[in-house]
């Protein structure tokens, strides 16, 4: 392990990443360099990179960059002109055979590339053949009436109806390729079919088509969905997670888990008489939740969120000192392909984050970085390295910056460089002696931005291909 101490001459191999724009730029903190060092193999970061205050200028961050009405106009244009979000209410009422079966192909397809379990077994024709006859194409009827349904727990959205996990040929048992994203409490779904075994639904979220387990959804009528989801008065989870309270003998209300961003409506404590589910309400919030009957339809329960967990009521302002706050909740949580070990991948943590302020996006980072919502800085094969580093002189905090299959998150400048926020697998840079060097980061990290390598022969720098600035046109 090394000691390393930030400062110009670690990037001294780095020299043709240099951003010489930079130096006109203001560090982000005054600080006399007494930063405490890390015995780390993670280069160019001290323990006061790892706090949010180290970032944040409160008087100059707390400007507000969206109000809330500018918010919702942003999320319209998105459902009007991005078609990987949709409003799921919105979907036909009547689908037919034609659309379904199109639907479940685009989902549930055997890939083109080697799939293994996790002992080493290669999936043969007849695996996937099991697959496939569990997404039940062949009762696929005429005329599918459309169904609606409310999530009433974090679940997994799978490519086919079924747990198994399978992994490429690098048998990266982290990477179950068969995990597509999750979803959370309060998520309104369009229900397109249901497996073979009567254990999955085929759902569409606001961001994602994907199989889910029929025991995570409720089915409701439309309407009373969209009373739910559109209603005035509601909290927004701003922690990482937080619970509901305990409840004896009632497992659909309690100790429910509720992820950064989840939106439920709030109910007036005062009506309740001073007691709910044994409890005194007056030290929580009370909040109306979904939850599953036994026949599986939708049933409203009220549910208690103690308020010394990290809740707000409604969105939080959309600032850049917030952005900082919110997304150093989520730093050293493990990296989670797909919502995966009840955790997030890149683009999930950037979704979270933006959630709480009423913001939605794309759920994978092809989709965000080529959508054209936000302000954009497109480059192309055309795009010289300059082009690039002027660029990222020009950050602010909260830009996100796409390279392929990844997506970090703008923090500040420290000593005139840029530094990221993100959640990420691996990690891999020049060091000091010039010797390349790979290693792990495998969660939400904060890193430098200038060093980091994809290989020995490519830089994060030279496979930006946009950056998006979150903010209406």
């Amino acid at each position: 392990m090394m000691k390393l101490n930030f400062s110009a001459l670690v990037f001294a191999a780095f020299a043709l990443m240099t951003i010489t724009a930079c130096s006109s730029v203001k560090d982000v903190n005054s600080v006399n360099n007494t930063h405490k060092t890390l015995v780390s193999d993670v280069i160019g970061v001290t323990q006061g990179h790892l706090l949010a205050t180290f970032w944040q200028k409160p008087q100059v961050h707390q400007t507000v960059l969206m109000e809330q009405q500018a918010i919702s106009q942003f999320n319209q244009q998105l459902f009007d002109s991005n078609p990987y979000v949709i409003d799921p209410l919105s979907m036909d009422e009547l689908l037919t055979k034609q659309q379904v079966v199109s639907l479940i192909n685009k989902i549930s397809t055997i890939p083109t590339s080697k799939r293994y379990y996790a002992d080493g077994t290669l999936l043969e024709k007849s695996h996937f053949d099991d697959y496939l006859a569990n997404v039940n194409l062949q009762n696929v009827q005429e005329n599918y009436a459309t169904k609606w349904g409310l999530a009433v727990e974090r679940s997994a959205l799978r490519t086919f109806p079924t747990y198994d996990r399978v992994f490429n040929s690098a048998m990266d048992t982290d990477l179950d390729r068969f995990q597509e994203t999750g979803i959370f409490p309060g998520e309104a779904v369009a229900i397109i079919h249901e497996s073979a075994d009567k254990q999955w639904l085929l759902v569409r979220s606001y961001n994602y088509l994907a199989w889910v387990p029929k025991q995570a959804i409720a089915i409701g009528s439309k309407e009373e969905i969209a009373s739910f989801t559109q209603v005035e008065d509601f909290i927004v989870v701003t922690g990482d997670k937080v619970f509901t309270n305990f409840v004896p003998n009632n497992n659909r209300i309690s100790q429910v888990q509720l992820d950064m961003g989840v939106k439920l409506p709030l109910i007036n404590a005062d009506d309740l008489g001073g007691e709910l589910h044994g409890q005194n309400p007056f030290a929580s919030h009370v909040v109306k939740m979904p939850t599953r009957n036994e026949n599986g339809k939708l049933v409203f329960s009220l549910a208690l969120i103690a308020k010394n967990q990290d809740i707000n009521i409604g969105y939080l302002a959309f600032n850049k000192e917030n952005i900082i706050n919110q997304a150093f909740k989520f730093l050293g949580e493990r990296y989670g392909w797909g919502h995966d070990y009840n955790a997030r991948d890149c683009t999930g943590f950037i979704g979270e984050i933006y959630k709480t302020f009423g913001i939605l996006m794309p759920r994978n980072s092809t989709w965000q970085g080529k959508g054209q919502y936000g302000v954009n800085i497109n480059f192309n094969h055309d795009s010289t390295l300059d082009d690039k580093l002027t660029a990222l002189s020009n950050l602010e905090v909260g830009d996100l910056i796409y390279i392929p299959g990844h997506v970090v998150m703008f923090l500040g400048y420290d000593q005139g460089k840029p530094y990221v926020i993100h959640d990420v697998k691996g990690m891999a840079y020049f060091d000091r002696n010039n010797k390349y060097y790979r290693g792990t980061l495998n969660g939400v990290s904060v890193t430098p931005l200038l060093p980091l390598q994809l290989s020995q022969d490519t830089s994060y720098i030279d496979k930006i291909y946009n950056i998006k600035r979150i903010r209406s046109h």
